[in-house]
């Protein structure tokens, strides 16, 4: 059965890829700045419980910082980055997948032009070495590019025109 992949029309893959980053940038700022903010309170004597308050987190939060104030200073409560495992695929080359992909299946060798999930898998493991399985690929083309699913139009084979 034969789903093709596509570009959704309601907004650019990058636009949305830029919405995303800037987003999750910004959460990082806040969460950031709540943690310098800390730091300042506690260099001017205010108790955990105190920076809790303020701040509006747990004192879990402001233990754990406190803590971490105490054994390296403002530094040692620096944001560690973004959790979670890296990527299969890098970010550095999305650009090319996405390129390949909007070349359409013809131009890489298949013999219609919709996109499957082995199709593309086929192209990312010829462009970058990496093979990925089915889910793997849909979340890449869901969360990382931004696109959706594009049913390709169904017509008769035999029809009056």
């Amino acid at each position: 059965m034969g789903g093709g992949v596509g570009a959704s029309p309601a907004m650019s893959t990058n636009r949305r890829k830029q919405q995303a980053r800037q987003r999750a940038t910004r959460e990082r700022a806040a969460r950031q700045a709540r943690r310098e903010r800390a730091a300042e309170l506690f260099a001017q004597g205010h108790t955990q419980a105190e920076v809790a308050r303020e701040l509006d987190v747990s004192r879990q939060s402001a233990s754990r910082w406190h803590a971490g104030w105490q054994a390296s200073g403002a530094t040692g409560l620096q944001s560690r980055g973004p959790t979670g495992r890296h990527p299969k695929v890098p970010d550095s080359a999305l650009e090319g997948v996405e390129q390949a992909l909007l070349e359409g299946a013809l131009a890489h060798g298949f013999t219609t032009d919709v996109w499957t999930l082995d199709r593309i898998a086929v192209v990312i493991q010829g462009l970058t070495g990496v093979a990925l399985s089915n889910p793997s690929v849909w979340r890449l083309l869901r969360g990382r590019l931004g696109w959706s699913v594009q049913r390709p139009e169904r017509r008769a084979k035999e029809r009056d025109e």
